[in-house]
């Protein structure tokens, strides 16, 4: 067992393993796919939306999604990217069945690392505040480059694979997204852009 409690044979599993097993009939394995992914697709849910509650129900459809598409995974390419594709699908789902934007309940939990004075702190909060609201003000498309680049860490093929364009358009995509936050950001802050 590992520190997680989970056999050390299943953690040497690869997610495509793991897949094609709940893919092969083996839905047991779905628990290990949800352990390592759920956290991951609640915060990109998070900061899409800011909506806690939306993005928990959102984060269990893709699980179900998994289990009731298994027969369409093929186990090519990366898991992360066709786990993505159910993502954005089930968040235009529930865009569609809103007509308008979902209230912000406040930005993601996070725990800063270490602990900084009183004042550093509120000025690391109202940072970070500012750019959540500066995020928020992005167009989708644009806010979902971001997320998945810069929070979720996925490499520009992976994106690309997801958005289904080139590695090129993804960059293009995410240097104007970041331009834009960039610019977004200075006006709520009161700077002026250097």
């Amino acid at each position: 067992m590992d520190h997680s409690g989970t056999p050390a044979h299943v953690s040497a599993l690869t997610d495509i393993e793991l897949m094609a097993r709940v893919r092969d009939g083996d839905l047991r394995q779905m628990t290990h796919i949800f352990e390592r992914h759920h956290v991951r697709l609640y915060n990109f849910y998070l900061r899409l939306t800011g909506s806690r509650e939306g993005s928990e129900d959102m984060v269990q459809e893709v699980f179900f999604r998994m289990l009731r598409y298994r027969h369409t995974f093929r186990g090519e390419g990366e898991f992360l990217a066709w786990m993505y594709h159910l993502a954005r699908n089930v968040l235009a789902d529930q865009r569609r069945k809103r007509t308008e934007e979902p209230a912000v309940d406040g930005g993601p939990d996070e725990i800063p690392e270490g602990t900084p004075h009183a004042l550093e702190q509120l000025e690391i909060d109202q940072e970070r505040d500012m750019l959540r609201r500066a995020l928020e003000r992005l167009p989708l498309e644009k806010r979902e480059v971001l997320v998945l680049s810069r929070f979720q860490d996925l490499r520009y093929d992976a994106i690309a694979s997801i958005l289904g364009c080139s590695v090129e358009a993804v960059k293009v995509r995410v240097h104007r997204a970041m331009n834009d936050l960039r610019t977004i950001f200075f006006e709520l802050s009161g700077e002026k852009r250097g």
